[in-house]
């Protein structure tokens, strides 16, 4: 079952949506599938009422079934840290029924429920399946995805999360894949690396960006995030980023006060976003500014040397410009039968006795390119200047 959100929107296309849902197997059922397919508007309220009544009526279909009695577990949609309250979670009740002083284990953290809420944020004594409810009583933050599992006894919890907490600094502590000539030699040369480290306001806000910034492809421009995590920038994040040579990116959330002289000390530069699309947008741009910007070479004219003349300040070319114009801003490069024998740029453009910045077609120009002097009647002379263009990732 999907539900097309935002269908209050001007351009809301939900035939698109159901084109680009049968692309990834997800047939909608008006087109002969098995995918309902449900337009909804969260801003406006309209279309939740069908929603909900497709929601019951598929799972009376599917016999989907939970008892409140079994051993209580659920999964993780969401979590963050909230002031006073430590990490916290919000949980969907698969079965059972969480109460309060419940021992658990979820993720790497075990716990014991201090606290329920209801998605009105009123306290609750407990909550049955299908219920979502926040949870107050984590040891550390879990990931959008986690099983929550109450155990047998707060002793059966610790144990457990102790076992997962170790063996993940078992695979942390393992000896790295070092640098080899080898893979040197495979991999790209010279391509550019953003760094960033990425603070967020919720668990679930970390995982979008991280997964849309992971999506942003480039030839010429690595993208690493070395570390992501919920919570305030602190200090440490700082550091961490002026030692990795990153920039610290924050979605939702505040600078602490111990961080705000730290980055102004180090050169770590802070950008703050409340919305996602901005961020992307300005994490390609950022990744774009690293690429040294290409040259382009545009011909603006060409000279035909009629004669040489010797003077005192050197040999100039008498020249007759034959397209376009002659610059004295410009670049130019002799060419001898079609072959280039000097290129530089000009120190000398007159016309007649005066000194001029430009000679445009049909006339006659007195020409000295740099300390060159070989000229030679028929040479001709093309003017042409360069052009930095932003590389495109």
């Amino acid at each position: 079952m999907v539900a097309v959100n935002k269908m209050d929107l001007p351009g809301a296309n939900i035939e698109k949506v159901k084109k680009q849902l049968q692309e990834h197997g997800l047939t909608p059922e008006d087109w002969g599938g098995e995918t309902i397919v449900c337009p909804v508007s969260a801003t406006k309220s309209t279309g939740i009422d069908h929603l909900l009544e497709m929601m019951s009526l598929q799972a009376e279909v599917m016999e989907l079934k939970a008892s409140p009695t079994a051993k209580p577990r659920g999964t993780v949609i969401e979590a963050q840290v909230e002031p006073g309250r430590g990490p916290t979670a919000t949980v969907i009740v698969q079965m059972g029924t969480l109460k309060i002083g419940d021992p658990f284990i979820c993720g790497d953290y075990a716990g014991k429920i201090k606290s329920l809420m209801d998605d009105r944020g009123q306290p609750v004594r407990a909550a049955g399946p299908a219920t979502p409810v926040k949870v107050v009583g984590f040891t550390g933050l879990p990931n959008a995805g986690d099983e929550f599992l109450v155990m047998d006894s707060e002793r059966a919890a610790k144990t457990l999360s102790e076992e997962r907490l170790e063996a993940n600094r078992a695979n942390k502590l393992a000896v790295p894949q070092r640098a080899t000539l080898e893979s040197l030699l495979e991999g790209p040369a010279g391509r550019k690396t953003l760094r960033i480290v990425l603070k967020c306001d919720a668990q679930g806000s970390v995982e979008a960006i991280v997964g849309a910034l992971k999506q942003i492809e480039s030839k010429k421009v690595d993208l690493e995030i070395i570390h992501s995590a919920v919570g305030p920038i602190s200090e440490s994040d700082i550091l961490l980023a002026s030692a990795s040579n990153a920039v610290v990116v924050g979605f939702n959330i505040k600078v602490e006060s111990m961080a705000v002289p730290a980055a102004k000390h180090e050169g770590v530069q802070v950008k703050l976003y409340s919305i996602i699309y901005e961020l992307i947008d300005q994490i390609k741009e950022a990744m774009a500014g690293l690429l040294e910007p290409e040259h382009r070479e545009t011909i603006i004219g060409h000279a035909e040397v009629k004669q040489v003349f010797q003077l005192s300040k050197g040999i100039v070319a008498g020249c007759l410009v034959t397209d376009g114009r002659v610059s004295r801003s410009a670049r130019a490069r002799v060419l001898r039968k079609r072959q280039p024998v000097y290129d530089g740029g000009i120190s000398t453009l007159r016309r007649f006795q005066d000194d001029v910045k430009e000679v445009r077609s049909g006339l006659e120009c007195g020409i000295k390119l740099g300390d060159f002097s070989e000229y030679q009647v028929g040479d001709i002379i093309e003017c042409y200047q360069l052009e930095a263009v932003p590389q495109k990732l």
